[in-house]
């Protein structure tokens, strides 16, 4: 049955749809920018075998909120990340990396950047600070480099003086080139032992080829890096612990396979848990919860169907293959993922939020103590939500993709 429900915030205008528990399959564009999907069409489903959805009948009535826009004059903005003094730093995809003082844009851009492919869904990336960076000052960045004939996913890191970005020195690049502009995943998220989990994307839809087979096959392949999740040393080296250090052909940074398109990639500090939001093609976007070592299926196993028409494969699940914890049909273009922590909203702790491009909002979801997904809420930002991210002060914010993309504070009424 489908359950719809819009409810008006006191003192925010922001509308909260709850959405269908069905596990039917329609599909639609995930990770086109020309998609016309409205956020009222965005459907939820869950394939999972161990998880159980429902849907919420409060929206978070325990506590009201407000979207505050914190700056303007943004081009694509596509991460963002806080210095211990409070600043920030964001990345905008054509290739700048920017800088808020004080609540104002510097309009000078951060010089050191390196040379970018800016394509498509290609340019400036991710960016992500060393968990020591009081002491070390290294920023991490991700970003596509090449041409439209052969590109890459590569990882920079440099040193950050507060004004320029020094000693940047590639640690990785993805094992094979690709044409086009599709799929370079690229979120960073770290873990405990300062090791960094990266997500890379399978490298593009049909027609794109590798070798002569679809590109998206080597997801499978674990001598390849596209469509992977790679864990790396703090200097671009695969720790002597990942899964597939002592397997014969394998890469050894893999550490999760099966992937298709990665844009969400968060680790929880007091769980341990690692989540990923994943682009299915037409339809079919996952939220995984993601481990070490497993297979998440793609292209052998997926509710997604070919942009042409059609089915990329009958089969929804496998053994040996893990299944996601909720299916997104029609698609969301799922984009940031964090895990709320903070103080400031007591009753979101431990909640995902999860950003969305083609639904223009940003998904609330609730997950019980193993980890399954219990009931989800929307936060309609009536834009491309590009990234979400806990900042320092326990708010959240929010990075638009558009030309004049905005980033957004949600902070309680009461301020």
């Amino acid at each position: 049955m489908n359950i719809y429900l819009n409810l008006l915030r006191k003192g925010a205008g922001i509308a909260v749809a709850l959405f269908l528990t069905s596990c039917s399959f329609t599909p639609t564009s995930s990770d086109t920018s020309t998609s016309t999907q409205t956020p009222s069409q965005a459907i939820e489903t869950s394939s999972s075998t161990d998880s159980t959805e429902t849907t919420d009948d409060v929206a978070i009535a325990s506590q009201d909120f407000q979207k505050v826009t914190v700056i303007e004059g943004l081009e694509h903005p596509w991460s963002m990340a806080w210095l211990p003094n409070g600043d920030q730093l964001i990345t905008e995809r054509p290739g700048r990396l920017r800088i808020v003082r004080n609540g104002t844009l510097d309009p000078t851009p951060i010089s050191g950047v390196p040379e970018v492919f800016t394509f498509k869904q290609g340019g400036l990336l991710d960016i992500s600070l060393h968990p020591r960076f009081a002491e070390n000052r290294l920023i991490y960045l991700t970003y596509s480099h090449g041409t439209r004939d052969a590109n890459r996913t590569r990882i920079a890191r440099a040193t950050f003086d507060g004004e320029a970005l020094q000693n940047l020195q590639v640690i990785f690049e993805v094992s094979q080139t690709k044409p086009d502009g599709q799929h370079f995943g690229s979120r960073i998220t770290w873990l405990p032992d300062n090791t960094m989990l990266v997500a890379i994307g399978d490298g593009g839809n049909p027609p794109v080829e590798l070798d002569g087979d679809l590109i998206r096959e080597q997801a499978q392949n674990l001598s390849s890096h596209l469509g992977k999740i790679i864990r790396l040393n703090d200097d671009g080296s695969a720790p002597q612990d990942n899964p597939f250090v002592n397997t014969e052909n394998a890469a050894p940074v893999i550490w999760s396979y099966g992937h298709r398109n990665i844009q969400g990639l968060a680790f929880d500090s007091e769980t341990g848990r690692v989540w990923s939001t994943e682009h299915g093609a037409r339809g079919g976007d996952e939220l995984n919860l993601v481990k070490a070592g497993e297979n998440y299926g793609w292209p052998v196993v997926t509710h997604s169907g070919e942009y042409s028409g059609g089915e990329i494969t009958q089969e929804r699940s496998r053994p040996g293959m893990m299944d996601p914890k909720v299916v997104w049909t029609p698609a969301k273009a799922p984009s940031g993922l964090t895990v709320y922590r903070g103080d400031r909203f007591p009753s979101w702790k431990g909640n995902l939020f999860a950003g969305g491009l083609v639904s223009q909002d940003v998904r609330r979801i609730q997950v019980d103590e193993s980890g399954n997904v219990v009931s989800q809420q929307a936060i309609d930002m009536g834009q491309r939500v590009r990234d979400v991210k806990q900042g320092p002060d326990g708010l959240l914010y929010i990075l638009t993709d558009e030309s004049n993309g905005q980033l957004i504070r949600i902070e309680p009424v009461s301020g």
